[in-house]
């Protein structure tokens, strides 16, 4: 896939990385109000430590599969 945005003209490079920037942003942006609305939303606090808790945990077996891969 990558070497068919390498051929593209660099302005069409620019609105594809702008189009997938949006979409990133967009996709984060509507975790962060689903997990405002249902992860304990009466306790911020507790919400924050398990969101943490989460993003760490995941960061972590992502780290381990990748580097088995090398």
């Amino acid at each position: 896939m990558f070497h068919r945005i390498k051929k593209m003209k660099p302005i069409k490079q620019a609105l594809f990385t702008l189009l997938i920037g949006i979409a990133v942003v967009a996709f984060w942006r509507g975790t962060w109000v689903l997990m405002e609305a249902y992860l304990l939303p009466e306790s911020k606090v507790v919400s924050g430590w398990i969101s943490i808790l989460i993003g760490l945990s995941v960061l972590a077996v992502t780290h381990y599969w990748t580097r088995e891969l090398a």
